[in-house]
């Protein structure tokens, strides 16, 4: 299984849209961190499974939210999250983090 980290951005992020959820609902909150931990898992064990968002970048989109798990594989083969993207966002908006 490879290592997976969080660039400093896409961990705020991830925490924006938890403290977003939690406001609303603790039940969707809950559900988002095991969806976005279910997401990390499976690409720490299968990081060529998501489809490329633009070589060397791929996406993994989160089941029942609106965001993406944007990440590169290092030549290391661990792996690096550069955005926990909403689908609103501009696409690419994180490419300045490579």
């Amino acid at each position: 299984m490879a290592d997976v980290a969080f660039h400093p951005d896409a961990q705020r992020e991830y925490q924006v849209a938890l403290r977003w959820y939690q406001q609303r609902s603790s039940s969707a909150a809950r559900r988002f961190v095991g969806e976005v931990d279910r997401m990390v898992a499976v690409i720490g064990t299968q990081p060529d499974r998501y489809a490329w968002y633009e070589e060397p970048f791929r996406e993994a989109g989160l089941q029942r939210y609106p965001f993406s798990v944007i990440y590169r594989v290092e030549p290391s083969g661990d792996v690096l999250v550069l955005a926990i993207a909403h689908a609103s966002r501009e696409p690419g908006y994180w490419l300045d983090r490579a």
